[in-house]
Order: structure tokens, then sequence, then C-alpha cells
């Protein structure tokens, strides 16, 4: 479905957080007329945990429902006494589960947390309550988030809406295919190898990794430098506007830093700017619809006045799977084995792939020399940034994952067989260099007709650039739209 072919109903649940900010105030459009009309598309569409889009873990309709009449009676007062309205006042967001809400199941689709209840809530969900948006859905993910396809025994396979045979990615692959279908305004997600870019760049949206300690985290594994919490929207500004919302010091985790409520968009002007391009960032073997849509998003910059410089790295995919698992087996591998010990019969299959590939990295690399193994990466990606304003290059290798996709003997690429299935995503590098930012937004559609992504990274903490360059990107190179869902005829699983 083309933004132009939708219906009313269709329309208002695809509209942009920002134009339903505007509408809000005018008064012209209702929080509770949005709500309504994505609780519509989630009944008819999401379908259920095996054959349907199945992007939630649950839904919270009744508590949104009081929150949006309540905004629209505030909005009614501010057009009538004035005044500035909270940030997110009325609009949707669908949270990924992992970001716990006090007294709700805090579970991460693990077995062996079955029936956790989070005590408080995440900082993420503290500040989108503070700032006036509405939970009104959870999102799926794979167990502990340790997968870039999005399935798991306790919450079934999530599908991309795009092509329903495929992933929408991981692992925030609910809240990807939630903002694609039009079953949410906004949404939340994570990233410590690309959890939130992938997902943005499979089902056409768009995701944002911040500079460590920029979103606050929650918990010990916050500590880790690799990890983030973020936003994801359909457009750039939308993005911008709940990075700005989630961003900045938080008392309760000592990591973070910055200042709260600034909004990093900064137009979309790139005359000038020195970009780099990365096809490969090495050797990733990049399928070749990939690399032309990513070609034509560097042209268009250059056409708008960018400089664009072709980048070389002295980088492998393998080099770089064995820098990323040196660090999980000493820090997330052993977590988790923690937290499922006794459940160990009980775990997905990549659950127990991603535990002992992560044990036996450990064994190969003491702690120190893994950082040795990280400083090297960043050394190598800051001489390829010098000079640059930003570099450029594709979000994933590969057109598509199957939905319910475990790939224990690594994934087929156009060029050849890769040992290990996250080698077909080229995020990992950038949780190592984890202070650069990174904006995925689309670069068009694949043969599979699933959307596909490039990625906009910035030096250290240069949040500003990368958000400037993706909203060039997404007025030169305009975004797929929006898919064309089929109507579920199974019972929903909610």
């Amino acid at each position: 479905m083309t933004p132009g072919a939708a219906t009313a109903v269709d329309s208002l649940a695809l509209l942009p957080a920002t134009e339903a900010l505007a509408g809000f105030r005018s008064l012209e459009i209702s929080p509770v007329e949005i709500l309504e009309a994505q609780i519509q598309r989630i009944e008819s569409h999401n379908g259920d945990r095996e054959t349907g889009i199945n992007a939630f873990t649950e839904t919270l309709f009744d508590s949104a429902r009081t929150q949006a009449r309540a905004a629209a009676d505030e909005y009614v007062r501010l057009a009538r006494e004035g005044g500035e309205a909270p940030a997110l006042l009325g609009l949707s967001v669908a949270t990924k589960e992992k970001h716990g809400i006090a007294g709700r199941t805090l579970e991460q689709g693990l077995a062996a947390h079955r029936g956790r209840i989070a005590p408080v809530d995440h900082p993420v969900v503290e500040r989108l309550n503070a700032a006036g948006g509405i939970i009104h859905a959870r999102t799926t993910s794979p167990e502990f988030s340790c997968a870039t396809t999005t399935h798991s025994p306790m919450w079934g396979i999530t599908r991309n809406p795009w092509n329903t045979e495929t992933s929408p990615g991981g692992s925030s692959g609910g809240s990807g295919a939630a903002l694609a279908a039009g079953f949410t305004t906004l949404a939340t997600a994570s990233d410590i190898a690309g959890s939130t870019r992938i997902p943005a760049g499979f089902t056409g949206t768009v995701g944002y990794k911040a500079p460590y300690g920029r979103i606050p985290g929650f918990g010990a594994l916050a500590a880790d430098w690799y990890r983030g919490d973020g936003p994801m929207g359909r457009t750039v500004a939308d993005t911008a506007l709940l990075a700005a919302v989630i961003s900045g010091r938080h008392q309760t985790d000592h990591g973070s830093w910055g200042g709260y409520g600034i909004n990093p968009f900064a137009g979309g002007d790139v005359a000038g700017l020195h970009i780099g391009l990365s096809l490969t960032l090495g050797d990733y073997p990049v399928a070749p619809e990939i690399r032309e849509n990513t070609l034509k998003v560097a042209r268009a910059l250059e056409a708008a006045g960018a400089v664009v410089v072709p980048v070389e790295l002295p980088w492998t995919t393998a080099r770089i799977t064995e820098t990323t698992f040196a660090h999980f087996g000493h820090i997330l591998g052993p977590a988790m084995a923690t937290e499922t010990a006794g459940t160990e019969s009980e775990l997905a299959a990549y659950t127990a792939r991603f535990i002992k590939d992560a044990a036996a990295a450990a064994t190969r690399h003491t702690l120190v020399e893994s950082l040795a193994m990280d400083h090297a990466l960043q050394a190598e990606l800051a001489a390829a940034m010098a000079g640059l304003d930003a570099l450029l290059c594709p979000t994933s290798a590969v057109a598509s994952l199957a939905a319910d996709g475990d790939y224990l003997d690594g994934i087929a690429t156009s060029e050849g067989h890769l040992g290990h299935y996250w080698e077909a995503h080229l995020t990992s590098p950038f949780n190592v260099a984890n202070r650069c930012p990174v904006v995925s937004v689309p670069s068009g559609l694949s043969r599979d007709s699933v959307p596909t992504g490039v990625q906009i990274v910035g030096h250290p903490f240069d949040e500003a650039m990368v958000f400037r360059v993706a909203a060039a990107v997404e007025v030169l190179v305009p975004g797929p739209g929006f898919p064309q869902l089929k109507p579920s005829y199974s019972a929903s699983s909610l």
C-alpha cells in the first residue's frame, strides 16, 4: 500500500508523529481517532503466533483508550487556555518487552523468566509516560534479544508485513513490524549488534543507535559498552523526536549522559559535506541489489551537493564476528547462561548456539585481548573517517531472512556461504565503535519485496550530523511506502 492509496482509517494509523501532533494542537485530529485506527488495524491484521504478523507480546488497549481520551481533553484545554503540551502527548508508542513496565511481566521470551514481574518502570518507559506517550502494546523479540530474527517458543513467530515468509529482523523485530504495519506511531528498540538497525532496514522504517550511554539503560548489563536502547519511527523526524524524549542522563544509570529533550534533527542540507561510501565494509558479501540501492543513495547525495568519497576498510566478516563474540564471551554469554540455568532444554536453538559460541570465544581470547581487538577496529574506523563528515554503508548484506530461521549452519549469500548468520549484517562494527551514532534509513526494495536500508555513521557523539544526512536521504530517495496487508483469518493470540 502506498500513502496515496490508503483509506481514511489507514491514513490516520500511518500518520507521522510530527503531523499527528500538529493535528492534535489544531484540534483537527484527536488522539482517540489515531489510536482507534491503529487498534482496528491490529485486530484486522496482526493475526496469530504462527501465521500472522504477531508483533506483540500483549496489548494494553483499555488503559490506552483512557489515556487517549484524557490527551484529547487536554488539547482542548490548551487550545482554550494556552500552554505547551508534553512532547509526545497523545501519540501511541509500542515498547519492546524488555523495557519493563512496573507491575507487568518482564520475561524477555525466556522460559526461565516466565511470570517475572518488573518492579519499576525502565527509564525509557518512565520518560515516555512523563512525555504523554500512550503505551498501547508491547513488542516481541527473540529470547534475550540474542538473534537477528524474531521468534521464540514463548511468543511464536513474528513476520515481516512486507513479505510474511520473511523476518522483520531482530532483535527489535516486533517494533519494526508494528511500525511498518501501521499498528503504532512510534516504537522503542534496543541494539547490541544491530538489533534496532536490522529491523529498520528490513521493514522500511527508521532506527537510531545512539552513542553509548546517551539513552539510559537498566540493570547490570547496561554497563556493557556494546549495548544501548533507542527509538524507531516511520520518518527521520519522528525518530529524532522520540530520541529527544528518551535521551539524557538518568539517576538510575550512572553511565548515562547529556541533556534531556534535545532534538537531534537538523534539517537535510548536505551541500559541501564529505560523505564516505563503503559498499562492503571490507569483505561483507553484499547482494547486488543492495549495492545498487546504496549507490542510488550515494548518487542522490552527490547530486544534492555532497562530496562522496570511496572508503576502504581492512575488515573481514570473520574478524568482526571473532571480535564481537570475544566480547560477548566475557559478558553477555555468561549472563545468559546464568539466567537460563536449569531450563536449557527449553531454549530456542539460536539461544543455545549463542551461549555456546560465546563461551568458545572466551576460551580463545581473554577480556584484555578482546579490548585490544575492539581498539583495533575503532582505530581503523577513525582512520577511514578522517576528513569525512559521515560514512554511508548498507544495513544488511542479504535481502531477507526466513521468518522462522535459526541459521545454525550459517547463511547462504550471493557470494557464497557465511559460517555465522550474524555476518549477514553490517551493523556490529558500530557497536564495537559504540560512541558513533548511527541511523538506518530506507534505500529501496529488494526482489523479495522486502525493504533495504542504509546506515549513516557519524563521528563519536555527533548526533546532529547523522540526522542531517538521514533527513536528506529520506527526501532524496523516498522510502518504499507501506506494505499491503492481508486480512488475518486466524484468531489473534492477544
